[in-house]
C-alpha cells in the first residue's frame, strides 16, 4: 500500500487511538504516584504517632541549668528511642519552681530548655527540629509548698510534637 492512499480519516483515527492510549497510560501512572504518596503520608503519620509516646524529663538543682548525669542518661535514652523517626520534631519545655523573682525563673527555665536542646542537637537531632521554650514557674508538676514539690518543678520536659 502506498502512503498517498491512506485516507485522512484513517490518520485521524490512528492519532485519536494514540492519544487515548497516552491518556490512559498517563492516568494510570498518576494514579500509581498518588497512591504511593498517600501510603508514604500514612506511614509518616503512623511513625509520628509511635514517636509521640516517648518523653524525657530532666530535673535540675536550685538556680541551675546544668544537666546532671542522670539527666544525660534520660536524654540519651530518649534520643535512642526516637532515632528511627528522623522526621520527628521535638519540643523542649523548661520550668522553674516558684522561689525567686519571676524574671529570674523565666530566664532560668529558658536556659534549662536551651541546654537540653543543645545536648539533643549534639546527639544528632537536627537543631531545626528542636523547639526550646521556657515557662518559668507556670505549669508545676507538683505543688511548690514542699521541698520535694519544688524539686519536681525544676525540670525540662522533652516530647515529640
Amino acid at each position: 500500500m502506498r502512503f498517498e492512499m491512506i485516507s485522512p480519516i484513517a490518520i485521524t483515527l490512528c492519532l485519536l487511538g494514540c492519544a487515548s492510549a497516552y491518556d490512559q497510560t498517563y492516568n494510570q501512572e498518576m494514579g500509581r504516584l498518588h497512591s504511593q504518596e498517600r501510603a508514604r503520608q500514612q506511614q509518616e503519620a503512623a511513625a509520628r504517632e509511635e514517636a509521640r509516646k516517648y518523653v524525657a524529663v530532666v530535673y535540675f538543682n536550685v538556680g541551675s541549668s546544668m544537666i546532671h548525669e542522670e539527666g544525660y542518661h534520660e536524654l540519651l535514652w530518649f534520643v535512642d528511642q526516637i532515632r528511627p523517626y528522623s522526621q520527628a520534631y521535638v519540643d523542649v519545655k523548661g520550668y522553674a519552681d516558684s522561689t525567686g523573682p519571676e524574671q529570674l525563673n523565666q530566664d532560668l527555665s529558658g536556659e534549662r530548655a536551651k541546654n537540653v536542646a543543645s545536648f539533643l542537637a549534639q546527639q544528632g537531632i537536627p537543631f531545626d527540629h528542636i523547639d526550646p521554650a521556657g515557662f518559668s514557674s507556670n505549669f508545676p508538676e507538683e505543688p511548690n509548698e514542699s521541698a520535694h514539690g519544688r524539686s519536681r518543678n525544676r525540670r525540662a520536659e522533652v516530647r515529640v510534637r
